[in-house]
């Protein structure tokens, strides 16, 4: 007798037709089971990449903050009442989440800035300057020495923005755009009375994460030393901050504990992340307590089916039959459901992955169009635990007999 005849005769005799609506309803629930526990996983893996993965830049505004210490009614007037000691800046550097601390210097100096023509304006100019890794797009020209009148300074996009659509209509001037901001030439006038210096500042560059006007620190210092209160030490009242999980509540709780104020913004992503996490809890035990009941259910219809056909596996065993051979030939008609199952899930998990690429993508944010390595372990981890209840129900079910 040909294998293939043999194993016509053994399905005969023990894979019966009767109750089916029981195997897709079991098969049903493994399906959406798997797939919603796949999908809690791909939307924990896609909210870290959002956060700080491979592909992370700062559209989310969150890895660097800019803090301060909090004006009060209760400290308003108090001399140094906001400013950061260094101890106030070693204890921070250990915070959690946080992997860099720059301190933000301002001038502490006067600088007149003046421009002739169409925008004709004049004003007093702050200036700060920040560590250059803190700088979100170095440009080329960010170099100055003591001796060079032409001074490189960077913008906020903000400033850019206010003057475009708020200023520039309302006053009925030119919009400009950032090419043509940066070809004006700005005069500087720094210092005051007989030691005054002037400058030509140009803009050399943008950015979207500090939102005051930079120049390099040679400068800030040279005018310092030079033109600020001889023998005072300069006051730090800001620090930029790089954190690696803004989102981390530890986190925030340590600023809110110090008093620290920052944009409340950019601390949007604590709150996202509370919800995310109870979203992904809750799906998550949705996924396992339906992916429970399917696989009950599909191992109770194995049962169901073996016991059916009790009086065939007696007499299959009788003429010889082992149960181990018995065992193998059940586990490859029901496995292959387990794994179809599996597959389907996973099919909807890529679809779901692709389609969230592409909102994101359309917000200027960027994920992979694949799932990531956690929800292809989750699969692995589901599936073969799936396959060892089925392949264990089986055996003890057939030996039973």
């Amino acid at each position: 007798m040909s294998d293939k005849t043999q194993k016509n005769i053994l399905r005969k005799l023990l894979l019966q037709t009767r109750h089916r609506s029981r195997l897709w309803a079991a098969l049903a629930a493994l399906f959406v089971g798997t797939t919603l526990l796949l999908l809690s996983v791909m939307i924990w893996w896609n909210f870290r990449e959002l956060l700080y993965g491979k592909s992370q830049n700062d559209t989310l505004g969150s890895t660097f903050l800019i803090i301060g210490k909090r004006v009060t009614e209760q400290n308003m007037g108090i001399t140094n009442a906001t400013i950061f000691s260094q101890k106030d800046i070693d204890s921070l550097k250990l915070a959690p989440e946080v992997q860099d601390v720059g301190i933000i210097t301002s001038n502490h100096f006067p600088i007149y800035a003046m421009l002739g023509g169409k925008l004709a304006f004049a004003t007093d100019l702050p200036l700060e300057c920040v560590p250059d890794n803190f700088i979100d797009k170095m440009p080329p020209e960010w170099k100055w020495q003591p001796g060079s009148p032409d001074l490189p300074i960077i913008v906020s996009s903000q400033f850019l923005d206010i003057y475009n659509y708020v200023f520039a209509p309302s006053q009925g001037l030119p919009q400009l755009s950032e090419s043509s901001v940066k070809s004006i030439a700005l005069n500087l006038k720094v210092g005051s009375g007989d030691k005054a210096e002037t400058f030509t500042a140009h803009v050399v560059g943008f950015s979207d994460r500090i939102g005051s006007v930079l120049a390099p620190q040679t400068f800030i210092d040279y005018g310092n030393k030079l033109f600020g209160k001889p023998g005072t030490a300069e006051p730090t009242s800001q620090l930029i901050i790089k954190a690696k999980d803004p989102s981390d509540t530890k986190f925030a709780g340590y600023l809110q504990r110090h008093d620290y104020a920052t944009n409340s913004e950019n601390l949007r992503w604590s709150k996202m992340r509370a919800i995310v996490e109870v979203v992904v809890s809750a799906t998550g035990i949705l996924a396992l307590l339906l992916m429970g009941m399917g696989t009950l259910v599909f191992i109770l219809f194995i049962e169901l089916t073996i016991a059916r056909a009790q009086q065939s596996l007696t007499l299959l065993l009788q003429i010889g039959y082992s149960p181990h051979y018995l065992s193998r030939f059940m586990t490859e008609r029901f496995l292959p459901m387990v794994l179809g199952t599996a597959i389907a899930s996973m099919i909807a998990t890529i679809a779901a992955q692709a389609a969230s690429s592409s909102v994101v993508q359309s917000q200027g944010l960027v994920l992979p169009a694949v799932p990531g390595w956690p929800v292809w372990l989750a699969l692995v981890i589901s599936t073969s635990v799936l396959a060892i209840l089925v392949s264990r129900s089986i055996s003890g079910a057939i030996k039973k007999q």
